[in-house]
């Protein structure tokens, strides 16, 4: 029997990147999975295009080729009512929800950098990656407690939710500010949540592989920062990790061999946090 053999798990920005593969390997481990992404583009603020309806079918095309069952949800997270129905539509075709992996999130490095404009690019992030994370929570928690099989939940965060990262760009402060924001969103949901044996925790990767990290405008900026780029090495000889090996460190503490852990901030950094 696999970890999650029966379980469902729930996963936002499942289309693309480190949500694709962190439902690819719940499946693999044996969870049925609901995959929830925007499928759309955010105009005039993020730098690099969005995820499709077809990257998401891709995503449940995987999990099924996995053997598992895929529900395949077009929701924003920042709307509460589309969650509340994506949730009530899985508890319906699965009779439980097990694991929630809050994974959605976006940042902008880019613009004039007018007020008018660094304030939209402010709020966007912080509703995305923040408010959204919040929204996921109110949705599943509830009838996570309700079915009274416990489970787990995971916040994907970032290192800069832990450590200085570079300010005075609407972009950097909104998305350092959300990343912080969900280890003090996951220590009250953890406490709440114990007694029904309910485990929630944030993991803090390093710069991962995905279309945040390498397309074109990215690259740029890190060659302009020049020596200050340097900042954001990892003491471990790898330049950016990979979706899976974030998605490994998920499995693994959302499955029973961590099943004490819980509101704790876990790095997977190649040593960044170190340096």
């Amino acid at each position: 029997m696999t970890a999650l053999e029966g379980k469902v798990a729930l996963v936002t920005g499942a289309a693309r990147g480190q949500g694709r593969s962190h439902a690819v390997r719940l499946a693999e481990a044996g969870a049925h999975v609901v995959a929830i992404d925007l499928c759309r583009d955010y105009e005039g603020t993020v730098p690099y295009p969005m995820a499709s309806r077809q990257d998401l079918d891709e995503t449940c095309a995987a999990v099924e080729k996995a053997g598992r069952s895929a529900l395949a949800v077009e929701a924003d997270v920042r709307d509460l009512g589309a969650l509340r129905a994506a949730v009530a539509e899985t508890a319906d075709r699965f009779g439980r929800l097990d694991v929630v992996i809050c994974n959605a999130g976006i940042t902008s490095w880019w613009g004039d950098q007018s007020d008018e404009f660094a304030d939209r690019v402010w709020h966007e992030v912080l509703e995305v990656n923040l408010t959204g994370a919040w929204n996921t929570l109110r949705a599943t928690t509830n009838i996570m407690v309700r079915f009274g099989n416990g489970g787990a939940i995971v916040l994907v965060s970032s290192t800069a939710g832990l450590k200085g990262f570079a300010s005075g760009v609407a972009g950097y402060d909104a998305y350092a500010a959300s990343k912080a924001g969900l280890v003090g969103l996951m220590r009250g949901y953890a406490l709440n949540l114990a007694g029904h044996n309910i485990r929630v925790n944030t993991v803090h990767p390093t710069a991962v592989e995905t279309m945040m990290t390498t397309n074109e405008e990215f690259v740029q900026l890190m060659q302009a920062m020049g020596d200050v780029a340097s900042l954001y090495q990892n003491a471990m000889p790898v330049e950016m990790l990979q979706p899976g090996d974030v998605s490994d460190t998920i499995t693994w503490l959302v499955s029973d061999q961590a099943k004490y852990i819980t509101g704790v901030q876990l790095p997977v950094d190649a040593g960044f946090m170190i340096r």
